[in-house]
This record gives C-alpha cells, structure tokens and sequence, in this order.
C-alpha cells in the first residue's frame, strides 16, 4: 500500500467530503472500513488541534499507514466559542446531529440577529508511523440562522450561513462547499505535505 495514506474517521459524510477534496492527488486514499479495525481512543483533547492529532497518531501506529485525521466543529460567539470540542456531542449523544442542532437553536434563541456569529474550525493532522507530524488548520466564518434550510452537507450545515452569501451550508453544491469551507482550507494547507509523501 505504498503512497497510501488513511483517513482516520467513521463519518461517511466526512470521508466523502476528503476523499473529493483529495481526489487525483498525489496519494490514494483509503477509509477505516479499508483497514483492519482498530479501537478508537476516546477524544479527552481540550483542543481541536489536540483531538486530531491524537487520532492520526493512533491510526498510524495501528496500521503502519500514514494517518490523516480532523477535528472540527462550530463555535458561537453568544456561547463563549462553544460547542467547540464538543460539537459532535453537544446533546449529550454522539452524532445526534438533528438533537445538536436543535439543542444550539434553542439555546440562541433570545439572541439577537447582530450576535449569532460562528465559525466552523477544522484542525488536521498528519502522522507518519516514526516520522513527520503536522497540523494545520482552517476556518470558515459566518453566522447561526433561526431555522434549518438545505438538505446538503451534514451536522450545523443547515444553520450555518457563511459570510458573503445567503444560503446556509447545507444549501450550497459539494464543489462549493469543498472549495470554502474550514475542512476545504484545512486540507488544502496539508496537500503540500501529503505531496511529500508521494
């Protein structure tokens, strides 16, 4: 599996999102389910930074694989940048993107237009099994509508209205979403990397 690199992430929305943003470059890309399983640490980093990096680490050392891996989310400015970290499991359940969305709306609900802010941030890591580790990161400001719109994209996207435009993330094509979002800039600053790899 030379020139192989391992996405580390059970998010189908996710892996899809990195396997076109990586798509005719220099590596080949494969998933988890491409790999024999491996357990998942918990994510206990207080950073986002901390969480990916800690992923790729162990991705790479269960499979010998050069390991790619993010963490991301949203953060609010009325919620002092939360839910931060604790994006995927804001409700209380990992995952539960209607029940996390639903929880953020309610709590911005008596916020003003003129102070629902956010951004989504992505930070990604790369681990080479003995060598080279890197993090890179990418953010994509913007602001937290009052409703759901779209259908596209996956977690906050359907509240999540970046700065320039008027549609919500989940209202915008995937080449669109790709070419502005946190993970589209992320992963566009770990391509040079990547390429060393090749």
């Amino acid at each position: 599996m030379a020139n192989t690199v391992l996405v580390a992430t059970r998010n189908a929305g996710k892996l899809a999102e990195l396997r076109r943003m990586l798509a005719g470059g220099p590596v080949e890309i494969v998933g988890l389910a491409d790999v024999p399983a491996f357990p998942d640490a918990p994510e206990t980093g207080a950073t986002f930074a901390e969480n990916a990096l800690a992923k790729a680490r162990d991705a790479a050392a269960a499979t010998g694989l050069p390991a790619v891996a993010d963490d991301s989310g949203l953060t609010v400015e009325a919620l002092n940048g939360m839910p931060g970290v604790l994006s995927a499991r804001w409700s209380g359940r990992h995952g539960d993107d209607r029940a996390n969305l639903e929880l953020l709306l309610a709590q911005l609900a008596d916020v003003p237009d003129e102070r629902r802010g956010a951004a989504f941030v992505c930070a990604a890591a790369l681990a080479v099994p003995g060598g080279l580790e890197t993090v890179v990161h990418g953010v994509w400001p913007g602001r937290i509508v009052r409703a759901p719109r779209g259908s596209g994209g996956f977690g906050y996207d359907p509240i999540f209205v970046p700065d320039g435009d008027e549609r919500t993330s989940a209202e915008l094509s995937p080449e669109e979403k790709d070419a502005a979002s946190h993970r589209g800039r992320a992963f566009r600053a770990l391509l040079p990397h990547l390429r060393d790899l090749a």
